[in-house]
Parts: C-alpha cells; sequence; structure tokens
C-alpha cells in the first residue's frame, strides 16, 4: 500500500477510535473500535508485524501499571479512604466553601499525584459530590476543580499519569529526581489552577453550609499505611531498574487479602476494577499512533518541534505538545513527540508531558480522564454546560502551561 494511503487510513482510524471513546454510543467500551482498527491495520500490512511487537512490548509496562493502579485505587475505596478524606473536607472547611475548596485542592493533587488522575477522576469525583451536597453548598467549583487538578496536577511523580510513564522511560531520570524536577512545575500549576477557579467561581464561593452532624470519618489506617508504602515501593522499584507496577501490584494485594476476608469485595469486583477493555483501548491505540507515525506523521513531528533547552524551545514544545493534545488527544500525542525529542536530554521530553498534561484541560477530548470525569457528571445527570468548560479552560490552559514551563525551566538549573 502506497504510503500516504496508509497514512490516511491510519489516520482515518484514529479519528474513529477517539470519536468511539468521546462518544461510547450505547455505552460501549472504547476498545469497540480501537482493537478492530488495530488489527486491520496489521492485516493491511500498514503497520509491520514486528514493529507492532516491539510497540507493544514497550507499552508493556505502562499497561501493566495502569491495571495495578486502577485495582489499587478501588481497593483504596473498598477500605472506606475516599469516604474518610470526603469526611475530613466536610468538617475542615466548617461549612465554608473557600476552605472546602482548599481542601478538594489539597486531596485532587495528593490523589492525583499518588494514586494517578483516574483516581481522581473516578473515585474522588462523586466522594466530592457528596460532601457538597451534605454541606449544601454548590457543587460547580469543587467538581472543575477534580477535573482541572487530574490534568495539572499529574505532573509531579511518573506514576502520575500514563503519559508520565512513557516521559519517564526516555527521560532517562531515576523516581526520585523526576520528582524533584517536576515538584517545582506541579505547584507552579496547582498555585495557577487555584487563582483562576477562585476568581472565575467566586460567585458560586458565597455563603456558608450546614454543617449539624458533620464529623470525621475515622481514618482507615492500614489503607492509608498500605498507600504510604507503596509510594515508598515506587522509588525502590525505580532505583533497582524494575516497573512500578510491581509496587502498585504488592500494594494492591496487600489490599485485596483482608477486603476479601471481610467481604467488603469480591473476586469478581477486583476483576472488573482492572477493567480489560481499557487496556485493550490503550494498547490498540498505541499500535495506531505506530501505524501514523512510520507513515510520515513522526518525522514531520520531528521536524517541527525544536530540539533545544533553552526556555523559549521548552515553551515551543509545550505548546505544540498542548495543542496536539487537543487535536488527537493526549496519549496519542506524547506516543508522538515523545520519541521526536528524547535524544535531546530529560528537558524537552519534560516540556512535552508538561503540553500533554496541562493542555487538555482546554477541551473535553484531551485527555482520557476527562472524558472519564464527564461520564460520571453524565451518570449522575449532572453534566455542565460545555461552554462554561471551554471558556474555563481557555482561562486557565495559557498561564498554566506558561508557568509551568518556566518553572521547569528554572527547576532544571536548579536540580540539573
Amino acid at each position: 500500500m502506497p504510503s500516504a494511503l496508509a497514512e490516511t487510513l491510519a489516520v482515518l482510524l484514529l479519528i474513529a477510535t477517539l470519536g468511539c471513546a468521546i462518544v461510547r454510543p450505547r455505552g460501549l467500551p472504547e476498545a469497540v473500535v480501537a482493537v478492530p482498527a488495530a488489527a486491520l491495520l496489521l492485516l493491511l500490512g500498514v503497520l509491520p508485524l514486528g514493529q507492532a511487537g516491539t510497540e507493544a512490548r514497550s507499552l508493556a509496562p505502562t499497561i501493566g501499571f495502569l491495571a495495578a493502579v486502577l485495582v489499587l485505587a478501588n481497593l483504596c475505596d473498598r477500605h472506606s479512604l475516599f469516604d474518610a478524606a470526603g469526611s475530613w473536607m466536610a468538617s475542615g472547611s466548617r461549612g465554608r466553601p473557600v476552605s472546602l475548596l482548599a481542601l478538594v485542592f489539597t486531596a485532587a493533587s495528593v490523589v492525583t499525584a499518588v494514586l494517578s488522575l483516574d483516581a481522581t477522576v473516578v473515585l474522588l469525583t462523586p466522594v466530592v459530590f457528596a460532601t457538597v451536597a451534605r454541606l449544601r453548598l454548590r457543587a460547580k467549583p469543587h467538581v472543575y476543580a477534580c477535573t482541572h487538578l487530574a490534568n495539572s496536577a499529574s505532573l509531579l511523580l511518573p506514576v502520575s499519569n500514563l503519559t508520565n510513564l512513557l516521559a519517564f522511560g526516555a527521560s532517562g531520570l531515576s523516581f526520585a529526581r523526576f520528582g524533584a524536577i517536576m515538584a517545582l512545575p506541579w505547584l507552579a500549576a496547582i498555585g495557577v489552577e487555584w487563582l483562576v477557579l477562585r476568581r472565575f467561581f467566586a460567585g458560586d464561593l458565597v455563603g456558608h453550609g450546614e454543617t449539624t452532624d458533620v464529623r470525621p470519618l475515622p481514618v482507615p489506617v492500614f489503607a492509608a499505611t498500605v498507600v504510604a508504602l507503596t509510594l515508598v515501593g515506587f522509588f525502590v522499584t525505580s532505583a533497582l531498574n524494575v516497573s512500578p507496577a510491581f509496587a502498585a501490584l504488592g500494594g494492591a494485594l496487600a489490599l485485596a487479602v483482608p477486603a476479601l476476608a471481610r467481604r467488603r469485595t469480591s473476586i469478581g469486583d477486583v476483576a472488573r476494577s482492572i477493567d480489560v477493555p481499557f487496556l485493550a483501548f490503550v494498547l490498540a491505540l498505541g499500535l495506531v499512533v505506530k501505524a501514523i507515525s512510520i507513515h510520515g506523521l513522526g518525522s514531520v513531528v520531528t521536524h517541527i518541534v525544536p530540539g533545544g533547552t533553552g526556555l523559549g524551545s521548552l515553551l515551543l514544545i509545550a505548546v505544540v505538545a498542548a495543542v496536539l493534545a487537543n487535536v488527537i488527544n493526549n496519549l496519542p500525542a506524547a506516543l508522538l513527540l515523545i520519541p521526536a525529542v528524547s535524544g535531546a536530554g530529560a528537558g524537552p521530553v519534560l516540556a512535552v508531558l508538561i503540553g500533554v498534561n496541562t493542555g487538555p484541560n482546554l477541551t473535553y477530548v484531551g485527555s482520557l480522564a476527562t472524558l472519564l470525569w464527564r461520564r460520571v457528571l453524565i451518570r449522575r445527570g449532572e453534566e455542565l454546560p460545555i461552554g462554561e468548560f471551554l471558556r474555563l479552560g481557555a482561562i486557565t490552559v495559557p498561564p498554566v502551561l506558561i508557568a509551568t514551563t518556566v518553572a521547569l525551566w528554572i527547576s532544571l538549573r536548579l536540580v540539573g
């Protein structure tokens, strides 16, 4: 098949794959279109089998980690860790909406960094809904904080986002060094998000909530300890050059045994939390993007993005990554851009990460996490106006992108 025709077919299949992921007709999983699309590209020879195997092997650690962390987050929920967080936010806010927003920012930033952005979107968002309903406060500022921080606050650790794992592998950094460099950009992103959301929703952050009978639940010490030890395990596995998926798996097993023994969960529930169709979607999406890359788009991207580590170059890389993330979704954007800049060192790779993590707050299609967040809202009958989502994104993304990239430039010079 001619290269131009092969690339056109791969691009059309990518559009169909992402369209299904956004619309999810009849509630069908994202893999319904993605897997046949990847299979068709293999069958027609658009994606050679050898290159498909290489891509699948490179994605295997990322997919394995995703499976383990999905189970870990689900078991934290079964151990009432998120319910306890909600009760502490309700009690700590004392009914004051601005205080509650600050506590939601704290919880969402920590959950995103340690348990990944999917946990914030799927598990913390419903808890935030329940908390604001309990206090009889307006939900918008706090619910928007969940989705914005699921993306922006996922910059800190390699385990915070699938895109981080891809960048981590290409950066050549250790787990600790990655976190040290990204700490300042992480704080910058959270700070700018706070300033913008606090002002944007000033009219909703008024009044005083109902605090009668609001009491914090006991913290599930065992679950919190397992999560802390799992985080330590991420550092240890990195030092031993072992996939962080093993640390996440260890944490999941530690929580699963007592949860099964006390019937807080079942083997079927644990198996469902792995979300095999979603894992298949991630793998198939990677293969479709690989087919596009080898038929010309990869070389185009290589020529577009600069390879320098100066502030101007890092800003341009981050902007290109943000734009591409909002056109084709952040995971395909990362798969295309990271190989194009990896030869220039860790700085450009992390600039790509800033673009594909903070940029998606601009549109629904920017990240899988935003799509999951929207699905949570639709199930609750609470979908928010798309115009409002877009306006907030347009106000938030540019300053966050600039502030985090400048922070990265400073951090690279301080940490090295």
